[in-house]
């Protein structure tokens, strides 16, 4: 390390440099722990003698600022640092906008910024066991070394061409989604999908509609944007269509798997859907967040499939089938919205990761994707009738599980009686992590229960889990 040192004149040489040190430990620019360079070391560089160094070094040992540590260097002392006098900040011009971006924070990251339970039942995460790390990591070995040949530095925004034709492939294959690599856009997860989409149809006061109970992310995006947000209900056949309202611009449904209760869309209301958009002008946001995991009945093709006027933006992620961490995702989009997702892409960040890109190519080209898929089907599939046979079971009682046919969520509703909220409290003192489904409600009544994930929690400790919550239940009665 060269410390940035500068000596005036060739009087006071130790002064100098015991001060300059001295600023530099009281600021906390040398911050503690760091090891200064050996005297004779300094010397050199600052074209001093080595005992005008030693000298300084040894009047911060002496206040305690130094130690030295035989065998290895001295060292910054940890020490409180000196309180700063700054001037207080003024009040930006700007404040009431920044207090209301302040308050869009949701309840799923107030669930991340929770220390994880020993036994936890959140929603939306997969499984890091059962990804292919080995797999992965050739991949991006081969990124690197494309990374090394190719001449150009920056990339379109829509993303490389290999990893939209593959991604095409894939959901075709897997979803029914009619596209190809020319309608597909690369995306940092599908959040930012949606945070695209949403900036070039939304502007303030214009109408949007969304399933209650939704997605919180997706809420209060649309809110941040200045929307005037509807809350549709949701039965047992997902979203009721003749409750959206004329004048709406912008629909939002994850007709798959409903999040949160898992209810997947009836084939008459997913035409009903599409007949309402058509009449409203308006574009449907279909989120299919984590469907490629289907445990029974036929499979259902995506929403997208049935549309043929350009109505439907389709939003997927490697997030929930491969590992959180990737923040790769993608959205199928009709014509008339494409080039304007574009240039907000390009405007935003450019494009998303190359090395990423050429990365997730690869591994879906050598088929890695659909072995993977297939290895956590199995395990999520043995973890889902775990907690099925136990809510139908000795938790029957107290809660009785919504009918859900894809994802690695489901959810529980409470019977009248029981306090969820109490519940989840309790559960968190006893390593297990619960999490009530009222906070997804917006306008409509919340329903009370749990979103009961599987993709965090081992098989084997399932049981260990619920036998915990059964006994927390049992003591509230």
């Amino acid at each position: 390390m060269e410390l940035h040192i500068r000596l005036d004149g060739r009087k006071g040489l130790t002064d100098q440099l015991y001060q300059q040190l001295r600023a530099g430990i009281d600021s906390g620019h040398l911050a503690a722990g760091t090891q200064l360079p050996p005297t004779r070391l300094l010397a050199e560089q600052l074209g001093v003698s080595r005992k005008t160094v030693a000298e300084a070094y040894s009047r911060l040992t002496y206040d305690n600022l130094l130690s030295g540590v035989v065998g290895r260097g001295t060292f910054v002392t940890p020490r409180q640092p000196l309180r700063s006098s700054e001037p207080a900040a003024i009040t930006l011009a700007a404040s009431a906008s920044l207090e209301r971006w302040q308050a869009r924070a949701t309840v799923l990251s107030q669930r991340q910024a929770q220390a994880p339970s020993r036994y936890d039942f959140i929603g939306g995460v997969s499984s890091k066991a059962q990804f292919p790390f080995d797999q992965w990591r050739s991949c991006l070995n081969y990124a690197l070394r494309r990374s090394q040949r190719h001449p150009e530095r920056h990339f379109t925004a829509q993303g490389l061409p290999e990893l939209r034709q593959a991604i095409a492939h894939h959901i075709a294959y897997t979803r029914g989604v009619h596209c190809s690599a020319a309608d597909l856009l690369v995306c940092n997860g599908a959040q930012q999908a949606l945070d695209l989409i949403a900036r070039v149809l939304v502007e303030p006061g214009c109408q949007v509609a969304m399933e209650d109970p939704g997605y919180p992310p997706a809420r209060q995006l649309f809110l941040a944007l200045g929307a005037q947000l509807q809350s549709v209900p949701v039965d047992d056949q997902g979203l009721c269509v003749e409750h959206i309202a004329d004048g709406t611009r912008l629909i939002y449904v994850t007709p798959s798997h409903q999040f949160p209760l898992g209810m997947p869309m009836s084939e008459a209301r997913r035409h009903a859907l599409l007949a309402r958009a058509a009449q409203l002008g308006a574009l449907i946001i279909e989120d299919d967040y984590d469907c490629e995991f289907r445990y029974q009945g036929p499979t259902a093709d995506a929403l997208q499939r049935l549309d043929r006027q350009g109505l439907v933006a389709y939003v997927g992620t490697f997030s929930k089938t491969l590992l959180p961490e990737l923040r790769l995702g993608y959205a199928v989009l009709p014509p008339a919205v494409l080039q304007a997702a574009c240039v907000a892409k390009h405007l935003s960040d450019w494009h998303s990761p190359s090395l990423l890109q050429w990365a997730l190519a690869r591994f879906l080209a050598e088929g890695h994707l659909h072995k993977h898929i297939r290895r956590c089907h199995e395990v999520y599939s043995a973890r889902r009738e775990r907690i099925l046979a136990r809510l139908q079971g000795d938790l029957a009682p107290w809660f009785s599980a919504v009918p859900a046919s894809a994802g690695f969520h489901l959810s529980a509703l409470a019977r009248p009686g029981v306090d969820v909220e109490l519940l989840a409290n309790l559960a968190r003192k006893v390593e297990v992590g619960l999490y009530p489904l009222a906070p997804f409600f917006s306008e409509a009544p919340a329903r009370q229960g749990l979103l009961m994930g599987s993709g965090a929690i081992e098989l084997l400790d399932i049981d260990p889990a619920l036998d915990r919550v059964r006994d927390t239940l049992q003591h509230l009665n």
